[in-house]
Formats: C-alpha cells, structure tokens, sequence
C-alpha cells in the first residue's frame, strides 16, 4: 500500500508529530510504502486562492496526497479546534486553480485521524474538519482514530491502552485502503 502520513503541527513539542512518525514506522516495517510529511519541515504559504498554489510545495503535498490509497493526518488541538495547519494544507491542497477550472486530490481518499490534545474534552474537535473532508471530498473517515492527551504518554512512547488504540486505527486505515 501507499500510504501518506501528514503531520499538520507547527509546535516543536508537538505530540501529533510523534504520533505521525510512530504511525509511519509502524507502517512501514509492514513493508508499506510511505511518504511522510511535516509542515514544520516542509512549510506551506498561507492560502489566497490565487499565487500560492504554484509553490512548489504544494505540489509536493498534492502528489503524495495523489498518489496515497490512504492519508493519515496528524493534527494538534487547540482551544477546541484543530490547528490551523490543517485546515491551511487542505484548502490548498483541495482545489487546484488551472485557468479558475478547480481540481481537487482528496476525492475519495481513505482519511485517518492521528489527533493530539490537551483535554479529553477535546476528543470529538477535529470532527468539523472531517466532515469537510467527506462533504466537500467524499473522502471515506476511518471510524477510528487516536486522540492522546499528555497522561497518554510517557516520554515519546504511548501508554499501553493509547498504543492499542493506535494499532487498532491503523489496522483499520489499511484495510479500508486495501479495498
């Protein structure tokens, strides 16, 4: 499988990050193909709908988002919502103007949620950007997903019920990208 894992988080704490570099790893010594990209080291312009999609990358993310039969996005919370990071890379990766003719590459792609926060409370706060994703998109969510608050971690390792969940997400994330 190809898989694109997207981590969205400018913070250079970010728990996100850790999770899209552990979902990467575990994928790949799967034997899977993935392309994993940051936003902290592969930055974007802020989106105006008119220049910035001729940065070279966008292009680059639009490809690996192309190209995936599956995309994980890793994303942080904050103050109830989901970065802005996120919502930047989507908007100028989900329309692509070509003489004002739009073209998208999240049609129909496989969506897996990779979610750091601060709160439980928290939990369901990218759930607006996912429905964007499958109104705007037809973009297939996976039902599960990882949502870690600090208590979930020690160090940069994931505690054992959090860690499951991660299995569990990605076992999902593949078998919805298989078929």
């Amino acid at each position: 499988m190809q898989l694109t894992v997207l981590s969205t988080s400018l913070s250079p704490q970010s728990r996100s990050r850790v999770l899209a570099r552990l979902a990467a790893e575990r994928l790949s010594a799967q034997g899977h193909h993935i392309t994993l990209l940051d936003l902290r080291d592969t930055p974007l312009p802020a989106f105006n709908d008119d220049q910035t999609y001729q940065h070279p990358n966008v292009q680059l993310y639009r490809q690996a988002i192309e190209q995936a039969d599956g995309v994980l996005l890793a994303l942080p919370v904050y103050n109830w919502a989901t970065g802005s990071g996120a919502k930047n890379l989507i908007e100028l990766t989900g329309s692509h103007s070509t003489t004002r003719g739009l073209s998208a590459v999240w049609f129909d792609k496989i969506v897996t949620f990779l979610v750091a926060g601060g709160l439980m409370h928290s939990y369901v706060s990218h759930h607006p950007l996912a429905m964007g994703l499958m109104t705007d998109f037809k973009c297939l969510l996976n039902p599960y997903h990882v949502y870690a608050i600090g208590e979930d971690w020690e160090g940069d390792t994931l505690k054992p019920p959090v860690e499951a969940r991660l299995d569990k997400t990605l076992a999902v994330a593949l078998e919805l990208s298989e078929r």
